[in-house]
């Protein structure tokens, strides 16, 4: 059988294959094009201004198609050329370098630079791309640290105390005064071309010999430097006690401190939660507390214990508490318990701002009044509250009345010195001759003005550490 293709079907194929040809050929351009339009890596850093000898610029490279080969950064001044950091192979989609000067610093001048980020892709591209800084960001190079300067400082101090620093770091960006690993903030002080900042140090009360007492200065380049304050820590005891759990205790302030306890938890399994997790939970709070604070002194003189008072607990007094016989936790006392009649006024000790009011675990109704640079006071276990947040007080307005709330059974104020959070004892605070030679005498040695309105005394005693105060006992 012969097949006859009709004459207009033959006419019809050299079109069809034009057509084929053509969308081949558009196809494949479209392709290549497509190839060649994806775009290089990206680049992905932040700016600084300047960049120190050890100080670390994250710079993370993306691919946009396929996976990086290769990823370069170079430090150019003039003509002088400087590989920071150079990674090549299958790197995967991307890269994440943590660029530094260190080990490269000897190579390098202080001044302008450029930074530039090399990198390539393994995607392939009909035309391959020249090899070309992605980015090339402008910084400035500095490789001096800055100066720090201690003015004066508190020479004797004692676990549980304060010290006062005076410092100059006018070249740096960010400053600690650090105790060991605890930083407390300092504040700009006296007049403004001297650049004197101050710091109110809490030493805790768990202070080891030896610990370094320091100011740490960070310039916007990273580069730091540290000083040593010079202090003598002289030792300071610590009283010891036993609370004796009883049955009382356990009936009145486990429901009311822990309503969400299950019913078949024995008593005292919920003491001990009270005990150890609350009071944990309320040290963090005071800590938190301890930032809000005034970049100005608000108090003025000594501060003030509520008249008529007696001291029947003290400062970082190590308590052991026994149930039945056993010892079944132990926990230390921040602060001074203090004695009066039922539902006494409760003053404020100093000038200040109101920066809690309500309760606080284990405190029960506290509110803690806040006298800046980073001094508060905290009064606990109070019935009533007579003042709110953002209140500001002055020495001996009435913040509440004394009352049990909390983990009280007996009617008392639990009263506490804290310095950006920590705890110290109050009694330096009490005492005016400590804080004229404490606090007002290193501010006169670095010829900065007083604060508190009280002045240094005319020459500094051999041992001015205050008294302690007879022990009382009201159980």
């Amino acid at each position: 059988m012969i097949l006859v293709v009709p004459s207009r079907s033959r006419s019809r194929l050299p079109l069809l294959l034009v057509l084929l040809l053509l969308f081949a050929v558009v196809g494949g351009v479209s392709f290549l094009g497509w190839r060649q339009s994806v775009a290089a890596p990206t680049v992905t850093l932040s700016r600084p201004g300047a960049l120190g000898a050890k100080s670390t610029l994250p710079v993370v490279v993306e691919a946009v198609r396929g996976g990086l080969t290769r990823v370069e950064v170079r430090l150019v001044q003039g003509e002088r050329v400087v590989a920071l950091v150079k990674q090549e192979g299958a790197l995967g989609p991307r890269v994440q370098l943590p660029v530094t000067l260190e080990g490269a610093a000897r190579e390098i001048k202080e001044g302008a630079a450029t930074l530039e980020v090399w990198a390539r892709d393994d995607f392939w591209r009909p035309l391959r791309p020249s090899d070309r800084a992605l980015v090339a960001a402008p910084i400035t190079v500095d490789l001096t640290p800055p100066r720090v300067e201690i003015l004066a400082a508190t020479r004797y101090v004692s676990p549980g105390g304060v010290t006062l620093v005076a410092f100059r770091a006018p070249d740096a960006a960010r400053v600690e005064v650090t105790v060991g690993p605890r930083a407390f903030p300092s504040f700009a002080w006296g007049p403004p071309e001297r650049q004197a900042r101050v710091a109110l140090v809490g030493l805790p009360h768990d202070l080891v010999p030896g610990t370094p007492l320091a100011v740490t200065a960070t310039d916007e380049a990273g580069n730091t430097a540290t000083r040593g304050v010079p202090a003598e820590l002289k030792p300071r005891p610590f009283p010891r006690d036993t609370i004796t759990v009883s049955e009382t205790l356990l009936q009145t302030k486990v429901p009311e401190l822990l309503p969400q306890r299950p019913a078949d938890q024995p008593l005292i399994e919920g003491f001990l939660v009270i005990n150890r997790d609350q009071r944990r939970q309320a040290e963090e709070e005071k800590r938190r507390i301890g930032g809000q604070t005034g970049d100005a002194p608000l108090w003025q003189g000594a501060f003030v214990q509520p008249r008529n008072t007696k001291v029947f607990s003290n400062f970082a007094e190590a308590r052991t508490y026994v149930y039945q016989g056993k010892t079944v936790d132990t926990q230390l006392h921040l602060g001074f318990d203090l004695a009066s009649t039922r539902q006494s006024p409760v003053p404020a000790a100093n000038t200040g701002k109101v920066v809690f009011a309500g309760p606080l675990t284990i405190y029960g109704n506290t509110v803690v009044v806040d006298h800046g640079l980073g001094l508060q006071t905290l009064y606990a276990h109070l019935s009533t509250l007579d003042v709110k947040v953002g209140d500001s007080v002055e020495k001996g307005q009435p913040l509440g009345r004394t009352g049990t709330t909390g983990l009280a059974i007996g009617d008392h104020l639990h009263f506490e010195v804290l310095v950006s959070g920590v705890s110290v004892t109050p009694l330096e605070w009490w005492d005016a001759k400590w804080i004229r030679d404490r606090i007002a005498r290193p501010l006169q040695d670095a010829g900065l003005p007083a604060m508190g309105g009280v002045a240094a005394a005319p020459a500094p005693a051999a041992d001015d550490t205050p008294a302690r105060p007879a022990r009382r006992r009201a159980r």
